[in-house]
């Protein structure tokens, strides 16, 4: 791989104080955030070129996991090799985990204490975020006749069916079915495009422990908990497989993880809802929401509980990331990799679709106020561009005052 532009020298420390002016500041989504960074990057302090740029947002969008945090730690790699990925997805994530854990904790103390009316605002407020994200992908992902039967059925499948495995499948038969009915679409540019990213040599026997690492604990750790149950090993195994199966976006985390996290009974529906309403308010990843729910579960040890949480939710993507960044050229070049993840976009669209009826709409919208104030929060965001920390406050303290 060849470029005009070269490394620069760059120390650890740098890149974390860097990240976390962004982890601080970094509000509206992983759409904004890819903003934030191109701006720090590529205009102000030049690490890569406009090119660069677009081909590190394209791999990323090819794995499974936050796109805007896996671009962030290839931009820390790239700087620093696995240190600077380190410090970069520190301090992009230390400001929003820190903050979810003290709300988690002060929900713990404070439970009987908490209107909850306010709690159920936050609830509106969610189903308003995530009808906008559905409404935004659908539009992106689902452009054509196919795509959007495929929504179709992934929908209809995880609202009609039960399975421990359900969404996996319904994302592998989506692969399945896309790399068929899709392989033509994909332009020849498109695939031969030289790639121009830089990136810290490599070895090759390092992409295949990452690999190796990846497959292992998703494959294993189902056994392992069969043959020693241990609550601790539990929550990491449900982050983790939640955190290996996101495509599309933060907002996917959601029905992953209430299928792991609430149809288990291990946080109740309102909780749930609530603390993803608050993440939305958060600067930094999505991902983040972790900390929230491992913290508010009622264990001995919640803040071990959060900082597993986040540390499983955030693994996968990253060893993903380090398997595939030496290998990018060739693997880009795949044609059935893009045409399967056109019918895999579709598919999670449908599987977020099916999270927004249930659990968020069944146990949100109970009478004509709440689904007018839904429609409120749903207009202020797609049509006034009101920023969503404000929409949030908004929910918080309708619901507090009015429900």
């Amino acid at each position: 791989m060849t470029s005009s532009s070269t490394l620069s020298q760059i120390s650890i420390r740098q890149i974390f104080w860097l990240f976390l002016k962004l982890g601080l500041s970094s509000f509206g989504g992983p759409v904004a955030h890819l903003g934030y960074f191109h701006q720090c990057f590529v205009m102000k302090h030049v690490w890569l070129n406009e090119k660069e740029y677009a081909d590190l947002i394209a791999l990323c969008q090819l794995l499974p996991g936050p796109t805007s945090s896996q671009v962030g730690m290839a931009l820390g790699y790239r700087q620093g090799g696995y240190r600077g990925a380190f410090a970069a997805w520190l301090g992009f994530s230390l400001p929003s985990v820190l903050i979810l854990i003290i709300a988690a904790e002060g929900i713990r103390y404070l439970e009987h204490g908490i209107s909850s009316g306010l709690i159920h605002g936050l609830k509106i407020v969610a189903v308003a975020v995530v009808a906008q994200a559905v409404w935004g992908m659908a539009r992106q992902l689902c452009p054509d006749t196919p795509r959007v039967s495929i929504m179709l059925m992934a929908c209809a499948s995880i609202l009609l069916m039960n399975g421990i495995w359900l969404q996996v499948s319904v994302i592998l038969l989506a692969a399945i079915l896309g790399g068929y009915l899709f392989r033509h679409q994909v332009s020849d540019a498109e695939v031969v495009q030289q790639n121009t990213l830089i990136l810290p040599r490599s070895k090759l026997y390092q992409s295949a422990i990452c690999l190796t690492i990846f497959l292992s604990i998703f494959l294993l750790m189902p056994l392992i908990l069969q043959m020693y149950s241990n609550p601790i090993l539990a929550l990491f195994d449900a982050f983790y497989r939640s955190g290996a199966l996101v495509f599309g976006g933060g907002h996917v985390l959601l029905p992953l993880l209430e299928a792991e996290v609430v149809q288990s009974g291990w946080l109740s529906a309102d909780y749930f809802l609530a603390g993803y309403a608050l993440t939305q308010a958060m600067p930094g990843p999505l991902f983040s929401f972790a900390a929230f729910v491992g913290a508010a579960m009622p264990v001995q040890m919640p803040i071990v509980a959060a900082i597993v949480a986040v540390i499983a939710i955030f693994l996968p993507s990253s060893l993903l990331l380090f398997a595939v960044l030496p290998h990018w050229q060739s693997f880009r070049s795949l044609v059935w990799v893009r045409a399967a993840l056109f019918a895999v976009n579709a598919a999670v669209v449908g599987i977020l679709l099916a999270a927004l009826y249930q659990p968020m709409w069944n146990s949100s919208i109970l009478n004509p106020l709440d689904f007018c104030l839904a429609l409120l929060f749903f207009v202020a965001l797609m049509f006034w561009k009101c920023p969503v920390w404000l929409v949030v406050c908004m929910g918080g303290i309708i619901g507090y005052l009015f429900l």
